[in-house]
């Protein structure tokens, strides 16, 4: 069930005009451009993707361009954490009645841990709509609220609709092979920018959902992977390993994503809205170093 559900799902930025207005065409070019990366699916409306910063009506225009765009027979899931169940519910519905093919869901922010709050939350969720709710663990997003391994076996078990894990909680490997002793039930994508993807192929995963900014090399780790061919997995992951470290950089991953695909052409601006933190000229020097001695804007045509 829900097959679709697995490899390389590229969490995608929302663009924007230099006056802070959605940029469409971006839009719609960075869908076709990350389709044709050879990726499962797309994530959209994440942490990367700004959605604390929208309109409900800029959700829903971002949510129907990318699903317009991407066509009916690629997989769209939708970010829909709220800080209220009946929000995240209003939210995973609407997101189902656009063409959602799954919606992905970070704990709210309660002001500690509460294992029976976030299996109520979840259930709930859970039982308003009938695609996926990919759960994501990822503590410093939500105020450091954790999920211990057994919520996340017991809502596996629950529904197959709560049997997907976006696991961002370190050290991820380690807690991919404990989930996987504790439930037969959780399938488990990586993230963290793919940092520990090596590893968490390793330990299990089916996959990830991550923005790295050049998803086709991680089309090619994961493709290699799962053919049986371990080492060339391996040589392509460290061969390109600066890059995915540089550019997952706490606080300003997002505005250096964004200019990659404004260097890549995909995007016209790599602006982000307010409150973000903005990258020195030396940063960018930095990079642009790395994109020239791994002569990555050749990749994919760009």
């Amino acid at each position: 069930m829900f097959d679709y559900l697995t490899g390389i799902y590229n969490i995608t930025p929302t663009p924007f005009l230099p006056d802070g207005a959605l940029d469409e065409a971006s839009l719609r070019r960075l869908t076709e451009f990350t389709r044709g990366t050879g990726v499962n699916g797309m994530t959209i409306l994440g942490v990367l993707g700004e959605s604390d910063k929208l309109t409900e009506s800029e959700r829903d225009r971002v949510t129907a361009i990318v699903i317009e765009t991407a066509g009916a027979d690629f997989p769209i899931c939708v970010g829909t954490t709220h800080a209220g169940t009946d929000g995240c519910i209003f939210y995973s519905r609407r997101a189902q009645e656009l063409g959602a093919k799954a919606v992905m869901v970070a704990p709210p922010k309660l002001a500690r841990t509460n294992d029976a709050a976030l299996e109520r939350h979840y259930l709930a969720v859970a039982e308003a709509v009938d695609i996926p709710v990919v759960v994501q663990d990822f503590p410093p997003a939500v105020g450091g609220i954790t999920m211990s391994v057994e919520l996340i076996a017991k809502l596996g078990a629950a529904t197959p609709r709560l049997s997907f894990l976006k696991l961002e909680d370190e050290p991820a490997p380690m807690k991919v092979t404990q989930i996987r002793a504790a439930s037969k039930d959780v399938k488990i994508f990586g993230g963290l920018g793919g940092m520990m993807f090596l590893e968490e192929l390793r330990h299990g995963a089916i996959g990830t959902m991550t923005g790295f900014a050049f998803p086709e090399i991680l089309v090619d780790i994961y493709t290699r992977f799962t053919a049986g061919d371990l080492d060339g997995a391996t040589e392509v992951f460290y061969q390109f390993l600066p890059i995915i470290r540089f550019e997952n950089q706490p606080r300003i991953n997002l505005a250096l994503r964004k200019h990659i695909y404004q260097l890549r052409g995909v995007i016209t601006h790599s602006r982000a809205r307010a409150p973000f933190t903005a990258v020195d000229a030396d940063t960018l020097t930095d990079l642009d170093d790395i994109l020239a001695r791994l002569d990555l804007l050749a990749l994919h045509g760009n």
